[in-house]
């Protein structure tokens, strides 16, 4: 039953949504719109989230018909410096957005009073702790660009419009919702979008189904991590599945993750805020996490899972600094300049804690070619950090039918093999993509827990057979036989059956020469 009204619940907050992002994009392309829809989400989320925080304290002392939106903005004032210092952010009541929508309609000015609300929001963080957290966050939602209208009047029809439809969203009491409404109307927009935009924007979105693949499998007999990390995070749904497998507070220490793209980078800090993650638990830098990584005094991580984007260009060698890099070194060799696949990898390496276990999304080039990126792969197998290489369906990523693979990596293996799974069939058909559902989730995780032999599936290979019978190839279908569906022909039954068929045919010839003999007398 609880289920049924969770779905149901699930089910109205996605027609909502759907209703808002057709109502509104228009003439605004529908990647670059879900950054005004996730903001404005985002502005309700944090109103509420205040208010609620500030109503409990109230009514818990007593006060049951204190309401923090209704007081004056000369009566808050008072709670500024402890809210800034619990929860890293102030507004105050007239900036809340339930009062600044009721005035909306009425409001020429509105774009003026919503750029002023986010800049108040963002200013109340200013020199404290949560400043990093918060700085540049609104800067993606600019509410006076062309992209909503032409004429101000128009601009503010649509922001309007934005105000009612997530105003009207049934967000509930985030706390008290069956689902996790505003972290789970996050995914469902990113996911629509990306289905429709393939890797516009910059974005890499990693399909739910893939991300809980990937978080299991690092999780794999724990049931709590010290810190997760993602070197390549885009808006930060990798890193969010241990909350949700895994449960935020089990998560130690927090989570960790770098993005270049400055868009995908201020999305995923909302997206942690949208998923209660409080400003202290998240460390999101805006770097290029090859060149300039910014988590060298968080290291080493337990859990460390990515999607890199596949074959990029990168320095490489034409940098005399990189080859000394302590993450690069230990390969003596550098990821060639236009594939930086492997260089996510000795990154990860790197930064894995001994106890730990790496899951990163792999194009499938960098197991078999050859030059450095096979120097690299033979550093790693005679190093023995490579546990595990998984082949996924084809199409399983929104803009690419490429069939990706998924490396796994431990600094503390007991064996000195690597176990293959082709897992290719593991998937259904959903419109023009595959997915993974929980039953071939369940099985790759059981098959790769029970790390055992199973025909035309998995296969535990030797690291010196993968070396020096292969080369350091690490192609799934070099270890792992396709079955052979064809039809089994037995030749000594088919030469019986022909024999037969010859010597039959000799009488036949016989009886039909006799006949025409007999005709002709």
């Amino acid at each position: 039953m609880a289920n049924m009204i969770k779905e149901q619940e699930r089910e109205e907050l996605h027609k909502a949504i759907w209703n808002i992002a057709n109502d509104l994009r228009g003439s605004v392309d529908g990647w670059d719109f879900k950054q005004y829809v996730l903001g404005i989400m985002f502005y309700r989320y944090i109103s509420e989230n205040i208010t609620n925080y500030i109503n409990a304290d109230e009514h818990a002392a007593g006060n049951n018909e204190f309401d923090y939106a209704e007081i004056s903005d000369a009566e808050a004032e008072e709670a500024r410096a402890d809210m800034v210092k619990t929860k890293g952010f102030f507004i105050l009541p007239s900036q809340l957005f339930c009062n600044v929508r009721k005035g909306a309609k009425n409001n020429d000015n509105l774009n003026e009073t919503l750029e002023k609300v986010f800049k108040a929001i963002e200013g109340s963080a200013q020199g404290t702790e949560s400043e990093d957290d918060f700085k540049g966050l609104f800067d993606d939602i600019d509410v006076n660009s062309n992209k909503l209208g032409a004429t101000v009047g128009k601009r503010n029809e649509k922001l309007v419009k934005l105000l009612d439809g997530i105003g009207d969203m049934k967000l509930g009491n985030y706390q008290d919702n069956t689902i996790d409404a505003f972290g789970d109307a996050y995914e469902f927009l990113m996911g629509m979008y990306a289905s429709n935009a393939g890797k516009s924007g910059g974005e890499y979105y990693t399909p739910q189904e893939v991300s809980e693949l990937l978080t299991r499998l690092t999780i794999v007999g724990k049931t709590e991590v010290n810190k997760v990390y993602d070197p390549a995070c885009g808006s930060g749904s990798l890193l969010l599945k241990f909350a949700k497998v895994l449960g935020k507070d089990k998560v130690r220490q927090g989570f960790f993750g770098q993005e270049i793209n400055l868009t995908t980078y201020n999305l995923c800090r909302i997206n942690m805020f949208l998923h209660d993650i409080d400003f202290d638990k998240f460390n999101i830098a805006n770097e290029d996490t090859l060149i300039s990584p910014q988590h060298w005094d968080d290291e080493p991580f337990e859990a460390i899972v990515s999607n890199p984007p596949y074959s990029i260009k990168w320095a490489g060698d034409s940098n005399p600094l990189l080859i000394n890099d302590t993450r690069f070194a230990p390969a003596g060799i550098l990821a060639p300049k236009s594939y930086a696949d492997l260089a996510f990898i000795m990154h990860s390496l790197s930064w894995l804690a001994t106890n730990g276990t790496a899951a990163i999304v792999c194009f499938p080039g960098i197991f078999y070619r050859g030059g450095a990126e096979q120097k690299i792969r033979k550093y790693l197998i005679d190093n023995n950090y490579i546990d595990c290489i998984i082949q996924l369906p084809s199409n399983l990523f929104f803009g690419t039918s490429i069939s990706t693979c998924i490396m796994v990596l431990k600094k503390s293996k007991t064996t000195n093999d690597v176990l293959f799974i082709d897992a290719s069939a593991e998937y259904v058909k959903v419109t023009n993509n595959n997915k993974l559902t929980d039953a071939n989730i369940e099985n790759i995780l059981r098959i790769f827990t029970k790390r055992k032999k199973v025909d035309y599936v998995a296969s535990v290979v030797d690291n010196s057979v993968i070396g020096t019978e292969n080369d350091y190839n690490l192609s799934v279908s070099t270890y792992v036989a396709k079955e052979d569906t064809r039809e089994k022909i037995d030749i000594d039954e088919l030469n019986k059956q022909i024999d037969g068929i010859v010597a039959r045919e000799e009488v036949l010839r016989a009886e039909i020469k006799k006949i025409i003999g007999e005709i002709k007398l």
